[in-house]
């Protein structure tokens, strides 16, 4: 009982540190350039408990070319260099311990601002999930 509860615990320390990293992204608008030339923007970044107990990091990204027709294939290579270039920069300088535990990292863009978890047809939304390894990020086809 007691080391469920102590899982619990950690669970909802891990939630609360996410909601406050996610707010402080929003608060800071940090705009990104991609090789691709595709603009950025920071929407907000979360730090999640995983199903399986591990780690994640959610970097969601507005791309407002992407409602213009711009294809996956165009920007395929942004993810990595994302993932690369500032997730894994962003989470070694992070304060938050769960912050550097993370296992794996979702990169995603969406045409326009999107509720996190919601959906809608008419916005394009692009996701790639990278696992990370001896401090690279490590591409994991969905």
């Amino acid at each position: 009982m007691f080391d469920r509860s102590l899982t619990t615990v950690a669970t909802l320390c891990t939630l609360c540190a996410a909601s406050v990293t996610a707010s402080a992204a929003m608060a800071q608008p940090v705009e990104a350039a991609a090789p691709s030339g595709l603009a950025l923007r920071l929407l907000d970044q979360r730090i999640e408990a995983h199903y399986d107990g591990s780690t994640l990091a959610r970097y969601r990204f507005v791309a407002p070319a992407l409602a213009e027709g711009v294809q996956y294939d165009s920007v395929a290579d942004d993810f990595a260099y994302l993932c690369e270039s500032y997730a894994l920069p962003d989470l070694a300088m992070s304060q938050n311990d769960s912050s550097r535990d993370v296992a794996q990292i979702i990169i995603s863009f969406s045409s326009k601002e999107l509720e996190f978890g919601a959906t809608a047809p008419e916005i394009v939304q692009f996701f790639e999930v990278f696992r990370v390894e001896n401090d690279r990020c490590i591409w994991e086809a969905f």
